[in-house]
């Protein structure tokens, strides 16, 4: 998940450390890194990172948000060409699974507990939650899946979404975040069949 780099060095350099940025938060979580840290591991100054953000929190929502951002455009673009609500759905969920499955259980942990991020991954959750909903709709009315509430088949799927951006599914059942969309996925699709 590369952002696109302008032909300005500067741009270019900013891109790139970003994205080294991500992946290394998304490799190894972040609470852990001091900014010192972070500017060796990037081999880059800490006044370079101060250039993408003013705090080492400013840092991480910075991150999270374009992490999330690039993972929206990675699964929209994947779904762009499916055809049929079932399919789509199927296929929506599974690429926010697969998306979820870069980041390692640590930056999940570190999310999890930073205020600033968490609320990232919760707008996303309710966005992804609200495009679902705008799919099984779809579905209902081509007639693909049997006349279901719309509304509370996307609560429902909400509702799950919501605890596995908690963690709650995995404390229950073990599932990664990953795992669990795929699952949801499943069952969603087979339980509102036409």
């Amino acid at each position: 998940m590369s952002a696109h780099t302008s032909p300005s060095f500067g741009t270019a350099r900013r891109t790139e450390l970003f994205d080294a940025l991500i992946a290394l938060f998304l490799d190894e979580g972040f609470a852990h890194l001091t900014l010192d840290d972070i500017a060796g591991r990037l081999r880059c100054s800490k006044s370079t990172l101060y250039t993408l953000a003013g705090s080492k929190e400013q840092l991480v929502r910075a991150a999270t948000v374009q992490f999330f951002r690039q993972a929206t455009d990675d699964v929209e673009r994947l779904v762009a060409d499916v055809d049929g609500a079932r399919a789509r759905i199927t296929a929506y969920l599974s690429a926010v699974g697969s998306v979820l499955d870069a980041a390692s259980d640590q930056y999940m942990v570190d999310l999890d507990a930073f205020a600033p991020a968490r609320s990232v991954y919760e707008k996303n959750t309710q966005i992804a939650a609200r495009r679902v909903q705008q799919m099984i709709a779809e579905g209902v009315a081509s007639g693909e899946f049997r006349d279901v509430h719309a509304a509370f088949a996307a609560d429902l799927a909400s509702t799950m979404m919501v605890r596995i951006q908690q963690r709650r599914v995995r404390e229950s059942t073990g599932l990664d975040d990953a795992s669990a969309y795929r699952e949801l996925a499943a069952i969603l699709t087979a339980g509102i069949n036409a």
